[in-house]
Formats: structure tokens, sequence, C-alpha cells
């Protein structure tokens, strides 16, 4: 079980145990019974596996706070300037500091915007992480520090290099011929574990639909596809085949927002305002579908995603959810008064207009109506830009076996669609153990 406690404030998840269902028989969804002559027809690469349990080992937080940020109350104005001012400039290589020191201590007002909206949240995020981070310790979900440990952090061989490869090969797609409607065939992964040509897989979507996880070889290199699952690799030029596959009940969106750092690093492309507004979510989505945006602290993006880009797609805002990061230990992973980063994300759900009222969600169903804050606490991985998974969060407001999409995804769910120009990143084999069999 994924969410390890509740309370009327949100829930405390542990993503461990429910990445490595995914890779089990079944991927942790109803499965129909499996008949022993299915069973003796298994593939030899029909395995099970687990997620790195080192990728989670996030022991103490990435700035210190004192005294511990869980525990703290809430900072006076006094407290909160002093903050601004002096940041985490400890923590920070001394050349850095000298730079930061030419600058003026004024606040622009994104800057500005910000610390009125952290205001805002600020109880909300601790008052509500408090009794959730309790009741774990006290179950021992989580663990107290012992010690001196100290935090594993292992480079992955290559897993830089990997994603960039996956970009590049959907820059390919850009030079292929647009496909006609009655090309939009689905590639469904049978026994053997070899992809069509690259050239086919950017332009097709690619289905695992049996019970069993399943190996796949690109560019050289292995991928681990769970259970009943499904992808398309590629970019925004070339989206044409996921239009044609399904509408969905459930749209989960993490955009490639633009920001200094991305554009200083160019680490990845991302979005300009207008390109996002060009995203076909009223072509993907089912009448009465929950959209999801991930958003960046930047009140910029939050009004960008509420007032227009909404509005643009016919989609009502109806809450704003925040992902709160800790260590094993229960600490913020960093302090929530920071100046330098804060330890939550946040989240817009949002609701497709309905073209026809009698679509409306039905009382018999009794599902609760979204609430207008809910904090979902973990400990996030250690991969850059790695997200929680929604499915278990969601299950309360959403009907059983609907369909689910996200995109810009870096990683594949059971019972999910995804979509991006990186969807193979993080199931490449290197952040997998196998288990054997399951005989």
């Amino acid at each position: 079980m994924s969410v390890l406690c509740k309370s009327p404030s949100g829930c405390l998840l542990d993503e461990l145990p429910l990445l490595s269902k995914w890779y089990q028989h079944g991927g942790g969804l109803p499965t129909a019974p499996t008949s022993p002559s299915h069973q003796d027809a298994r593939s030899p690469t029909e395995a099970l596996y687990s997620f790195r349990e080192d990728l989670f080992l996030i022991l103490k937080p990435h700035i210190s706070s004192q005294p511990p940020a869980l525990t703290s109350a809430a900072p006076s104005d006094h407290e909160k300037s002093d903050m601004q001012c002096q940041g985490t400039s400890a923590n920070i290589h001394s050349k850095a500091v000298r730079k930061k020191r030419k600058r003026s201590n004024a606040l622009n007002q994104g800057e500005l915007d910000a610390l009125e909206y952290h205001k805002k949240i600020h109880n909300l995020i601790l008052e509500g992480s408090k009794p959730l981070v309790q009741e774990a310790l006290e179950k021992g979900f989580l663990q107290p520090l012992s010690g001196e440990e100290e935090e594993n952090r292992k480079i992955l061989p290559g897993g830089c290099s990997i994603g960039g490869r996956l970009a590049e090969l959907c820059d390919m797609a850009k030079h292929m011929p647009l496909l006609n409607v009655n090309e939009h065939a689905v590639h469904v992964l049978d026994n053997g574990t070899w992809l069509p040509e690259e050239t086919d897989l950017l332009s097709h979507i690619t289905e695992n639909n049996s019970e069993w996880p399943k190996i796949i070889h690109l560019l050289g290199e292995k991928y681990l596809i769970p259970p009943k699952s499904s992808f398309l690799l590629s970019d925004v030029t070339c989206m044409e085949p996921l239009l044609h596959y399904k509408r969905y009940n459930i749209i989960v969106i993490d955009p490639p927002w633009e920001n200094k750092s991305v554009k200083r690093s160019k680490r990845y492309n991302y979005l300009s305002p207008l390109e996002m507004k060009q995203l076909p979510i009223p072509a993907l989505a089912a009448s009465d579908c929950l959209v999801i945006t991930w958003v960046t602290n930047r009140q910029k993006h939050l009004h960008f995603v509420k007032e227009e880009l909404y509005p643009h797609w016919s989609v009502k805002p109806l809450a704003e959810w925040h992902w709160v990061k800790i260590t094993r230990s229960g600490e913020f992973i960093f302090p929530l008064d920071s100046a330098h980063k804060k330890p939550y994300e946040i989240l817009v759900l949002g609701q497709v207009q309905k073209q026809d009222p009698s679509t409306s969600r039905k009382p018999e169903m009794n599902l609760p109506p979204i609430p207008e804050h809910k904090l979902i606490v973990s400990v996030p991985c250690t991969l850059h830009s790695h997200k929680p998974p929604l499915s278990e969060v969601l299950k309360e407001y959403v009907k059983p076996d609907v369909e689910c999409l996200e995109l810009f995804a870096r990683s594949l769910q059971p019972g999910w669609s995804s979509w991006g120009n990186e969807v193979l990143k993080f199931q490449h084999m290197d952040y997998f153990i196998p288990r054997g069999t399951g005989n």
C-alpha cells in the first residue's frame, strides 16, 4: 500500500513499494486469473523487478534547518525578513555568495509575489504535514536519524546521456513524412523483446497488453515496460498518433517550464506560453476530464495556468494541491522558509467543461468532490524531475477503470498512456533490480 497515512489535510505516500509492484505480475492492477497453460508459455524475459531503493535514500535535508522544520513555529515577520536577506548563503560556494552580495537586497516583483503566496500557505504546509509525519514515525514508516548516518548518493552510469539520446531520436521524427489516419497502427509487444525500426517507434503507439513486464531494446540500451501500459516517444511536433488513440478521463501534465536555470544549463528544451496553449488537450480529453498540471513555485507560472492556459482549453480550475518533500527521518528536504528553494511543489487541478450537461457526475457514483487543498507528503526520488505517481491519491475522486494519460512523462505506469521525448528515461534497466521469474 503506497498511502501509509491519511488525515483531513492529505496523505503520506511511500512511492517505492508502489513502483516495485508495477513490475510484478499484473502491475498492481486487477487481473483475471492466469491459466496454468499461460504460465507455462511465459517468456523468460517476464521476470519480476524492483525499483532501486537507494534512489529514495534521502536521510538528511539538503539544507539543514534549526530547529527542525516540522516542529518549529511559524517565523515572525522579523525572522522572515532575515531569512530573505541571509537565504542559504552559508551552504553555497563562496564565489556564488560574493556574486549575491553585489546584488541589491530589494526583491523584484516575482520574488515579492512568491513571498506573499508562501505566507498564505505556510501554515497549511507546516500544520498539515506535522500529524502525517508524526503518525508515520510512530508506526515505523519513517525513522529518526541515528548516529552519523550519511546519504548514499550513487551516480548511474550514462544516466544523463540516455535521456539525451532519446530526445535526439525524437528529432528524427521531424524529417519523417506525415502519416495518414489509416496508418496510425499500434505496436503490441509480443513474446519478442525487440522493437521495430526506431523511426517506426516514433510514429506509433507501443503497448504492453500483457500481465507481465517486458524488456525492450532501443539504441543499444534495455528498457523495462510495465504491464498494461502504452507510450508514444515523440516531441510536440509528432503527437498525431496520440490523437487517434483514445480519449482520457485524467490527464497529468508536467510541462518543461521556462526559467533562467534551464536557459543557462540547456538541460532540456522548454515550451513558451504560446506553445503550451497549442497542446491538444481538448482533443485528448473525454467529457468531464480531470486535468492536473505540475507548476513550479514561480507565481508567473501559477497565474498563467489558472488565468490563461486552463481557460484556453475550456478547463475550469478546481483546486491547488501541494507535494511536500521530506527526508526518511521526516524533515523537510529544504527549510520551509528557505529563500533558495521550497520543500513543496504545486499541482493545479481543473476539469474540462462539459458540452452536454447530461454527462455530469451522477449522484449514484458517490464520488467526493475534489478538495480545494490537499497535501501529498513523500520522500522524493533522487532522479531529477521525478514526480510521485498520482494514481493512488486520485482513486477516491474518480470512477474505476478510467483512461489516464501523462504528458511530458519520463516514466511509464500500468493502466496509463504516456507521452514525451524522454518517455522511457526512467525505464532504463539501470534503475531496476531483478528479483526472479516469480515461479
